[in-house]
């Protein structure tokens, strides 16, 4: 695509101008940061700070990209794709964004309430009947555990808002969840259909009873194989016929078409002496996946609603600027706006969750307290991130969005995802 530069000698800052709300009517325009109520100068701030990270061995490197007013206020990339082959890291290049996926999900089972073919209220089980009877393991005491019937039925809302008990694996019937072979969240590796997974976990104890406590864990993959019953096509062709190509998400995919391999950042890891390119294809440690994953050469059949998704961060703005335009993005509308909104109240009520201040809706944790969180931003304010240390987050108040992509897990003692909120919100001057 066609690229303004400005760029300054000493920072190298890149801003690129377009105009997201019209991307598809006109031609793209140059703009200044100014333009949009932020500070070229102030934003210096930023490109030095990300460039620091690289020469200090803390990143390997990544994009960032900031939307005010629906235009493109500052979009840069630094570092390296690849490090070890000093590949310099590219605008357009691919990351893998893990639980970023799920607001994408989220958005799809909206998409079906909408076309009337369900509602939030039901019960899992109405679309897989294997959720009509599932049980959780409740401790003894004795650092064992009993095996019981749920209190009620997952609803879809349940799995929306991941207080449906469904875990990864690391409850107390660990043991059971072992055995079947499902443990975490990753499963690019997998020769079964996501139908055929969540069919299985819906026999295994939960961690908790549905509605009483938040649980992260596989409950957007259960979302993935309900969008598949519910609108009779595989995952990637509904996302691909609903949302990717209205948005013109060129570059977003569960697995990548070999044409595009060239542009897939590599990931890291951090160590006590920097960062060491992670191993290919890698394994689970924990409940996370080290290493390259199976993105280009693997079974490419498992679509994983929870975490599968690989993009680029002019992609995920798009998809995100939609949602900050109330579902719309230039002529093309996903949602209605009551859609939006609903997804981004609050919906756990007291439930434990995260910071003071923070709750969580339909898919996005959302800001109802500043002083709670301590942290730069505003109340409606709504976000999520990914395994592999991306992260993203939406201000109304501001109508400003945020993309963060970069490639680092285990990422250890590093504190880019506050600096970067506190330089992008320092630069704002009106």
């Amino acid at each position: 695509m066609k690229q303004i530069k400005i760029i300054n000698p000493k920072s190298w800052v890149v801003i690129l101008g377009f105009t997201l709300s019209s991307i598809f009517a006109q031609p793209f325009r140059d703009i200044r940061p100014e333009s949009v109520g932020l500070s070229s100068k102030r934003l210096e701030r930023l490109t030095h700070q990300l460039d620091n990270y690289v020469s200090d061995e803390k990143l390997p490197g990544g994009v960032a990209l900031v939307l005010r007013k629906g235009k493109s206020a500052y979009f840069y990339s630094f570092g390296y794709r690849d490090k070890e082959l000093m590949d310099p890291m590219e605008k357009d290049d691919i990351f893998r964004i893990a639980s970023q996926t799920k607001a994408i999900i989220s958005v799809g089972i909206m998409i079906l309430q909408e076309k009337g073919l369900l509602l939030i209220q039901d019960p899992v089980g109405k679309y897989i009947p294997e959720y009509n009877n599932t049980t959780v393991a409740e401790s003894d005491g004795n650092g064992s555990y009993n095996v019981v019937k749920a209190k009620r039925k997952i609803t879809i809302r349940d799995l929306l808002t991941h207080t449906a008990g469904v875990g990864w694996g690391f409850g107390p019937a660990q043991d059971r969840w072992e055995k079947t072979e499902i443990m975490g969240w990753y499963f690019a590796h997998r020769d079964e259909s996501i139908q055929a997974t969540v069919k299985r976990v819906a026999k295994l104890p939960m961690d908790t009873h549905p509605g009483e406590k938040f649980v992260y864990g596989l409950s957007v993959d259960i979302l993935g194989a309900v969008i598949e019953v519910v609108s009779d096509q595989p995952l990637d062709q509904f996302l691909q016929q609903e949302i990717f190509e209205p948005l013109q998400m060129k570059d977003t995919h569960f697995f990548l078409p070999l044409a595009k391999k060239n542009r897939l950042a590599k990931v890291y890891s951090s160590t006590k002496t920097g960062i060491k390119l992670a191993p290919d294809p890698g394994k689970r440690v924990g409940a996370s996946m080290i290493g390259q994953g199976h993105y280009v050469n693997g079974p490419r059949m498992s679509f994983s609603g929870g975490a599968g998704l690989l993009s680029t961060a002019e992609d995920y703005a798009i998809f995100l600027q939609m949602m900050l335009n109330e579902g719309q993005f230039g002529k093309k509308r996903i949602l209605s706006r009551k859609s939006v909104e609903l997804m981004t109240t609050n919906h756990i009520a007291d439930i434990p969750f995260g910071s003071d201040g923070v709750r969580f809706g339909l898919g996005f944790a959302t800001v109802e307290q500043l002083g709670g969180r301590g942290i730069l931003g505003s109340i409606g304010e709504f976000s999520w991130g990914g395994a592999y240390h991306s992260t993203y987050w939406v201000d109304p108040n501001e109508d400003m969005v945020v993309v963060y992509f970069t490639q680092l897990i285990p990422a250890l003692n590093i504190d880019d995802h506050d600096k970067i909120r506190a330089l992008i919100y320092q630069s704002i001057i009106n």
